[in-house]
């Protein structure tokens, strides 16, 4: 299945996708709900972010070609950061360039949402508290990142969480393609076969941390090959068996 967020009018609603249309659903994801009959054309509306995280938790250094390439060691437990809700932003949306930084990077990445409340889970019962999985870019800028020694400022711009286009439910997500383009450019590629920390290690391991919420997201590092945008550029992640997620570049105003 996958479901998507969309704007119909003034209004913002989930659906499913199928054969090209999206069916309405009444109600959420995160608890009941049902297809209604009503369906709209792909065209007619604008995709949203698929879901409304209180938080996106993210992951440095979990892929092993990206260890290789930033010549770290892997890390023995998963290394958390967090990325504010203010910066998501959906498929198609403008990636605002700050201009206080010099650099800001490109970094696809599988995104877990979600599906509901999660607190101090065993591994062998995670997969229960995930809804389905996502295509999300942890926009960076670099040099602020280099030059505060932590990762907030750098991480947390408004804009700097693409995610989207969809959730979807029902696929493996251990053995999946991932690549990003810029401007049509392969930049990265890799699987999701290198992770260092997988999908469910990940959700025991955060939610004995902290409790995730229905909508919440994990994002869960990303491959060798990161690397520079510009203004103007188009960005895209693009993974198999969910699909692509563009985003254009866009000065600070």
């Amino acid at each position: 299945m996958k479901i998507v967020r969309y704007q119909d009018g003034a209004i913002a609603k989930y659906g499913v996708v199928e054969e090209g249309r999206i069916r309405e659903m009444e109600g959420d994801p995160f608890g009941h709900f049902h297809l209604s009959a009503k369906a709209k054309n792909m065209e007619e509306v604008r995709l949203l972010s698929p879901c409304v995280p209180s938080k996106i938790v993210a992951l440095g250094l979990n892929y092993r070609d990206h260890a290789e390439e930033v010549k770290l060691k892997l890390p023995e437990e998963p290394l958390l950061f967090i990325k504010p809700s203010t910066s998501v932003i959906g498929p198609g949306d403008e990636i605002i360039y700050p201009k206080m930084s010099s650099q800001v990077d490109y970094e696809a990445e599988l995104a877990v949402v979600i599906g509901k409340t999660a607190r101090a889970v065993p591994e062998e019962r995670a997969s229960d508290c995930i809804l389905g999985y996502t295509c999300l870019n942890d926009v960076t800028a670099r040099d602020l990142q280099s030059k505060d020694k932590q990762w907030t400022r750098g991480k947390g711009f408004d804009t700097f969480a693409p995610i989207g286009p969809w959730i979807v439910t029902d696929i493996d997500p251990h053995h999946l393609d991932i690549a990003s383009f810029l401007n049509g450019e392969r930049r990265q590629h890799s699987n999701t076969e290198n992770l260092i920390f997988g999908p469910r290690r990940l959700v025991s391991f955060i939610s004995h941390v902290m409790t995730l919420l229905p909508g919440d997201v994990i994002a869960t590092g990303t491959p060798s090959g990161i690397g520079p945008m510009a203004v103007g550029d188009l960005i895209e992640v693009v993974i198999e068996g969910i699909g692509h997620l563009k985003n254009t570049i866009i000065a600070e105003r």
